[in-house]
């Protein structure tokens, strides 16, 4: 799967309201990201899963942060249900 840019790795702290999530990067920095999957995301919000994020540089969007991946029995998992799944 491609993005725009490159993602960062942190740990899930939680998710809430359905899309938003919190998350802390592994340079320490706390940040809150965009979920755009609305679904409960049963096994995939639990805290400390692995979460990779993107990040736009777009002024209008309220948050920079994009939560695109969760890290969950060794595998990773798109969540952006505005992205395509591919398989290779």
């Amino acid at each position: 799967m491609e993005f725009p840019s490159p993602l960062a790795h942190g740990q899930l702290v939680s998710r809430y309201k359905r899309f938003f999530a919190d998350v802390v990067l592994d340079d320490g920095t706390a940040i809150t990201a965009h979920c755009p999957n609305p679904g409960a995301m049963l096994g995939l919000n639990t805290p400390g899963l692995g979460a990779w994020v993107s990040r736009s540089d777009d002024p209008r969007r309220k948050l920079a942060h994009t939560l695109e991946l969760v890290e969950v029995d060794g595998g990773l998992v798109g969540i952006n249900t505005i992205k395509p799944h591919v398989t290779n």
